[in-house]
């Protein structure tokens, strides 16, 4: 069984004091970084410098999220400040399988990034040269929505494309993901879950990562 990861959502942290909050989550497996333009999406958040000085300040994984227009441009910029994992969306990026070979080269893990009302099918092909697919659960830009259910039969296929081909693509979820919804996605395929709210809203929030952990490894797709 893949491992089931955790990845808080500092979109839903105290932006005024983001190193503590990286403090408050010791266990997660990563740390999910919305990357906003208000071009691609109709929200403005942080960019470059901010990440760059999260990389200085903590030494969990930085999980990249690119919701920007020009993610051929700005993606290899974040892979060469040290951040283990870039995503760029599909609908944003101009040469994906370029832009994934360009992050490899710098050291990162390329992740493509589909909107759900995006396809996968016309991205199959180009499967092997991601290290993780992530499939939105919400239309990008706030957080705070609730998960949608029709995204399920994606993250199906998704799950089948991948072990097709050997099972070594984490298939992440991003959007409404809660104790309430986190078990209807692992159970169709997804091994990996953005959670800011459900994490931040807690009074402790680690404690909430690890009961997430757990309702996605017990309800797991065998």
């Amino acid at each position: 069984m893949a491992q089931q990861c955790i990845h808080p959502s500092i979109l839903s942290a105290d932006f005024a004091n983001l190193e503590r909050e990286l403090a408050r989550i010791p266990s997660a497996d990563a740390v999910h970084v919305d990357v906003m333009d208000n071009h691609f999406v109709p929200n403005l958040t942080l960019g470059l410098p901010v990440v760059e000085a999260l990389r200085n300040v903590t030494s969990l994984p930085l999980d990249i999220h690119l919701m920007i227009e020009d993610a051929d441009t700005w993606a290899p910029r974040y892979a060469e400040v040290g951040c283990e994992s870039v995503t760029f969306h599909a609908e944003a990026a101009r040469a994906p399988i370029l832009l994934a070979r360009t992050l490899s080269s710098h050291g990162s893990k390329p992740a493509m990034a589909l909107k759900p009302a995006t396809g996968i099918e016309p991205y199959l092909d180009m499967l092997g040269e991601l290290d993780m697919l992530l499939l939105m659960t919400v239309e990008p830009g706030f957080g705070g929505q609730s998960f949608l259910d029709l995204v399920l039969p994606k993250i199906r296929r998704a799950r089948n494309a991948v072990d097709d081909l050997g099972g070594q693509i984490a298939i992440q979820v991003d959007g409404g993901i809660s104790a309430s919804t986190i078990e209807r996605a692992a159970e169709a395929g997804a091994d990996t879950f953005v959670a800011g709210s459900a994490v931040y809203s807690a009074e402790d929030p680690d404690a909430a990562i690890s009961a997430l952990r757990e309702l996605a490894t017990a309800t797991q797709r065998q």
